[in-house]
C-alpha cells in the first residue's frame, strides 16, 4: 500500500514536470523556427519550388536581365532536331542508369559497340576501338599513359622508377595548341624536360607544318644520350592555320623509332566524305586520333572520341581507356542517339557544306587587292586564313620599277606590329557585322595577326550559309579602302603634328586608327602635379569640342588598359579626308581652350585683387565720413537730435567693380545721369574658325577628291550671276526720262572692248564681276 500523500506528491511532481517540459520543448521548437526562417537561403525554405518555377528562374539565369550579345542569341536559337537528339541521350543516360545491373550491362553494351563500330566506319578507321572523354585533352592523356605501360613493363610495380632510369620523352609540334605540353606533363607527373617541342619547317614548304628533317635529328639525340622517345603528336589541322604535318612521313619515322603516333586537327572531318586529299587520307594508318563531333555536326555536350588501336585489352584498362562500370560507358548514348538520326547522308552533308563555305571564301579572296591569304591545299582546305596587306612603294619608283626592286622601301616603320593592330581590328569589325560566320582572329607565330574562317567549328551551329559568306565578302570590301586610306594617311599626320606648334604626336602600335595627338600646355613654372591637371582638362575639353563637330571622324580616349593619358585617339579615316585641316582644327581648338582657361584665371586673380581694394576703398571712406558728420553725430542719441534740428546731406558715394577693365570705378556718373554706363567693349573671344568654302552636305575635314576645279568654277560663276540678279537695279528715273542701259550709253566703248574680248574660261568671271561693281558705283 502507498500512502496517499505521496501518491498525491509523487502525482502533483509529475503535473509539474509535464508542463515545464511543455514550456521548454514550445522554446526549443520556436528557436528552431526562427533559425530556420533565418539561416536558410529563400528558394530552400517551405516544402519546396514547383516546377514552373524552376524553369522560370532557369530561363532568367540563361538570358539575364540584359540582352546578351547576338552571337550568343544566335547560337541559342540554331539548337535543331539533332541537337535535341543529343540532349535527350543526356537525360535518357540519367535514366537507364538506375536499371538493374544486369540490363544495364547488355544496354551499354550495344551502345558502345554500336557507336565505335559507326566512327571507325565512317572515319575510315578499321578495327579501332573507342574512348568517349568530355575533355577533348583526356583522350590524348589515356594514351600517353597507355604508351607508357606498354613501353615500361615494370610501371605498375615500380612506378616512376623506371622513368627515372630512362627518361621519356614526348614530342609535339610548335603550332600545336597553347598550354597542351604542360597539361599533359602535369596529369602525368612528368617533368617539363619530358616533353620536346618540334619546330615546323621556315624555308620549305608550309610554315606550319612539323620539320620532319629536324625531328630525326632530335630522336637521335635523345636517344644516344640514353632518352626513351615515347610519342608524337601531329596534326592534322594545325589550331591556327588548319595546315596537315606530312603525316605519311611521320608515320614511317615512329615505326622507325618505335613512337606512338596520335594525329588531331579539324580536317580529320573530311576522312568522312567521299573524296579526301592524301595528306589527310593518311591519318588512317596512325595508333589513335582524338575526333571533335560535337562542333562538327553541331550537337551540344556530346563527348570527344579517341580511336586508338591496341591489342592488350588489360592495359587498356589500366590506362583508364575501358572501365568496367557500365554507367561510364552511357556517355556514347547521346552520340549513338545523334548518330542515327542525322545518318550517313547527314553527317556527309554537314561536313560537306563547310568544306564548300570555305572554297567560297577563298574564290573570292584571291580576286581582292591587298588581302593576303595563308592556305596550304587550295582545292581541300577547310580553314581560310586571310589578313590585311600592302605592298608599300618609294615615292620616287613606278610600279614596275618597284617591282624589279629587291629592296623594299616601307613608308612606315614598324610595319609589322601595325598590321597586326589593323588586322586585329579587322577581325572584330568583320565578327561583329557578321556574326552568323563565326571569323575569329588568331595570332600565328610568323604571320602575326590573322583572321581565321574554319566552318567545321562554327557553322553548324551558327547556321551559316552561302549568303553569309558573300555577305562577310561584301563587308570586308568595304573595309579594305579604309584600311589603306588610313595606313597610308599616318604618316602625313604625324608629319603635320610635328611641323604644328602646341601639338605633339604620340607613337602607339596598339592603336587601330589614324593616329594619337597631344595638346601641349604652356607651363608658366607651376609644378608637375597642377601642370598635369590641367594638361588633362585641356585634353577632356578638347576631345568634347572635337566630337560635337559634324564629321565621320572617332575621337577617342583610346583602349581602357595600356592606352597613353591625356591624348586624343583619332580612329579610321577615308581617303579623303584633309589631315592638314584636321591638325589646323586641333591646334586651335586647343589654344581656345587653353586661353579660356587663362582668361578664366586671370578674371579670378582681378576679382580678388579688386576686392581687397574695395575693401580699403570702403574702409577709407567710413573714416572721410567720420571726419565730416564729426564726433557728435556718432552717439546715438544726441546724433538723432542733431540730425533733426541741422540736417546733413552728403554728397552720395559708391564704387563699381568693372570686369573688363579690372578696376573699381566711381558711381557719380550713375547717379548724374541716371543710366549705368556700358563702359568699355570687352575683347573678344579667341576662336577657331576655318572659312573653307565646302559643297552643299560636305562634312569638315573633308576635300573633294574629283573635279575640284569644276566646283570652284560652278561657284564663282553662281556668285557673280547672283551678284547681277541682286546688284544690277534701274536707279530712279525722274518723269519723262528714258531708261538706258549700260550698253547703248556708249556703243564706241562697247565696240573697243569688244574687240579685246578675253578666251571662255574662269578668266571671264573677275572681269564680270567688275562690271556689275563698277555699274554699281556709278549709279
Amino acid at each position: 500500500m502507498v500512502d496517499p500523500t505521496l501518491a498525491e506528491m509523487g502525482k502533483n511532481l509529475n503535473e509539474a514536470m509535464k508542463m515545464l517540459e511543455d514550456n521548454q520543448r514550445k522554446a526549443e521548437e520556436e528557436n528552431e523556427k526562427k533559425y530556420a526562417r533565418k539561416d536558410i537561403p529563400g528558394p530552400l525554405q517551405g516544402s519546396g519550388q514547383d516546377m514552373v518555377s524552376i524553369l522560370q528562374l532557369v530561363q532568367n539565369l540563361m538570358h539575364g536581365e540584359e540582352e546578351e550579345e547576338s552571337s550568343q542569341a544566335y547560337r541559342l536559337q540554331n539548337v535543331g532536331e539533332q541537337g535535341h537528339m543529343a540532349l535527350l541521350g543526356h537525360s535518357l543516360a540519367a535514366y537507364i542508369s538506375v536499371l538493374d545491373r544486369e540490363r544495364l550491362r547488355k544496354l551499354t553494351t550495344r551502345i558502345l559497340s554500336d557507336t565505335t563500330l559507326w566512327l571507325c566506319r565512317l572515319f575510315r578507321y578499321e578495327n579501332g576501338s573507342a574512348y568517349y572523354h568530355e575533355d577533348d585533352r583526356e583522350g590524348l592523356l589515356k594514351i600517353c599513359r597507355l604508351v607508357i605501360h606498354t613501353r615500361y613493363e615494370d610501371y605498375t610495380v615500380e612506378g616512376f622508377n623506371v622513368l627515372y632510369t630512362k627518361q621519356p620523352i614526348i614530342y609535339i609540334s610548335s603550332a600545336a595548341r597553347t598550354g597542351l605540353g604542360q597539361a599533359l606533363c602535369n596529369q602525368l607527373g612528368l617533368p617539363l624536360s619530358c616533353m620536346c617541342r618540334v619546330p615546323c619547317n621556315t624555308m620549305f614548304g608550309s610554315q606550319h607544318q612539323m620539320d620532319v628533317a629536324l625531328l630525326d635529328r632530335l630522336i637521335k639525340d635523345d636517344v644516344e644520350s640514353g632518352k626513351l622517345p615515347l610519342l608524337l603528336v601531329a596534326n592534322a589541322g594545325t589550331p591556327g592555320a588548319g595546315h596537315t604535318d606530312k603525316l605519311g612521313r611521320l608515320k614511317e619515322l615512329c615505326e622507325q623509332y618505335n613512337m606512338w603516333l596520335h594525329v588531331e586537327g579539324v580536317n580529320l572531318a573530311t576522312l568522312a566524305l567521299g573524296y579526301v586529299s592524301s595528306s589527310v587520307l593518311a591519318a588512317t594508318k596512325c595508333d589513335s586520333m582524338t575526333l571533335t563531333l560535337g562542333s562538327w555536326l553541331g550537337l551540344p555536350a556530346v563527348p570527344a572520341v579517341t580511336l586508338y588501336r591496341h591489342e592488350d585489352p588489360s592495359l587498356s584498362l589500366a590506362a583508364g581507356l575501358t572501365s568496367s562500370q557500365p554507367v561510364e560507358k552511357l556517355r556514347a548514348l547521346p552520340l549513338w542517339l545523334s548518330l542515327q538520326y542525322l545518318g550517313h547522308d547527314g553527317i556527309v552533308e554537314r561536313i560537306k557544306h563547310a568544306s564548300q563555305l570555305s572554297q567560297r571564301l577563298l574564290e573570292n579572296l584571291k580576286n581582292l587587292d591587298f588581302i593576303k591569304t595563308s592556305v596550304e591545299d587550295e582545292l581541300s582546305s577547310p580553314v581560310v586564313v586571310f589578313k590585311f596587306y600592302q605592298k608599300h612603294l618609294n615615292k620616287d619608283q613606278t610600279p614596275s620599277a618597284a617591282q624589279a626592286s629587291t629592296i623594299p622601301h616601307p613608308i612606315i616603320s614598324n610595319e609589322g606590329h601595325i598590321y597586326d593592330t589593323f588586322n586585329q581590328w579587322l577581325g572584330e569589325q568583320l565578327a561583329q557585322l557578321v556574326p552568323a560566320s563565326g571569323v575569329d582572329v588568331v595570332e600565328l607565330e610568323d604571320e602575326g595577326t590573322c583572321v581565321r574562317f574554319s566552318p567545321l567549328m562554327t557553322s553548324a551551329v551558327l547556321g551559316t550559309e552561302i549568303q553569309d559568306v558573300d555577305q562577310l565578302v561584301d563587308c570586308l570590301k568595304m573595309k579594305i579602302p579604309v584600311l589603306t586610306s588610313t595606313l597610308q594617311l599616318r604618316e602625313e599626320l604625324e608629319q603635320e603634328v610635328r611641323r604644328t606648334v602646341g601639338l605633339l604626336y604620340i607613337e602607339d602600335l596598339s592603336w587601330p586608327g589614324l593616329g594619337v595627338v597631344r595638346y601641349s600646355y604652356h607651363s608658366d613654372g607651376k609644378n608637375d602635379d597642377k601642370q598635369e591637371k590641367e594638361l588633362e582638362k585641356i585634353n577632356t575639353e578638347l576631345l568634347k569640342k572635337l566630337n560635337e563637330l559634324e564629321s565621320d571622324l572617332t575621337f577617342s580616349l583610346g583602349p581602357e588598359f595600356g592606352g597613353q593619358k591625356n591624348c586624343v585617339y583619332i580612329g579610321m579615316v577615308t581617303e579623303d579626308l584633309d589631315v592638314s585641316e584636321l591638325v589646323e582644327t586641333i591646334a586651335a581648338t586647343g589654344r581656345e581652350i587653353e586661353e579660356n582657361s587663362r582668361l578664366l584665371e586671370n578674371m579670378t586673380e582681378v576679382v580678388r585683387k579688386g576686392i581687397q581694394e574695395a575693401q580699403l576703398q570702403l574702409q577709407k571712406a567710413n573714416e572721410e565720413r567720420l571726419l565730416e558728420e564729426g564726433l557728435l553725430r556718432q552717439i546715438p542719441v544726441v546724433g538723432s537730435v542733431l540730425n533733426w534740428f541741422s540736417p546733413f546731406q552728403a554728397s552720395p558715394k559708391g564704387r563699381t567693380f568693372n570686369l573688363t577693365a579690372g578696376s573699381l570705378e566711381s558711381t557719380e556718373s550713375t547717379y548724374v545721369s541716371k543710366a549705368q554706363g556700358t563702359g568699355t567693349t570687352p575683347p573678344p573671344t579667341p576662336t577657331s574658325s576655318l572659312t573653307k568654302q565646302r559643297l552643299p552636305g560636305q562634312k569638315i575635314f573633308k576635300r573633294s577628291l574629283r573635279n575640284s576645279d569644276a566646283f570652284s568654277e560652278t561657284s564663282s560663276v553662281s556668285h557673280c550671276e547672283d551678284l547681277e540678279k541682286t546688284d544690277q537695279r534701274p536707279p530712279a528715273l525722274s518723269p519723262g526720262q528714258e531708261q538706258r542701259s549700260p550698253e547703248t550709253e556708249n556703243p564706241e566703248q562697247q565696240q573697243q572692248e569688244g574687240t579685246q574680248t578675253p578666251p571662255k574660261g574662269t578668266e571671264d568671271i573677275p572681269r564680270d564681276c567688275t562690271k556689275v561693281e563698277e555699274q554699281e558705283s556709278q549709279r
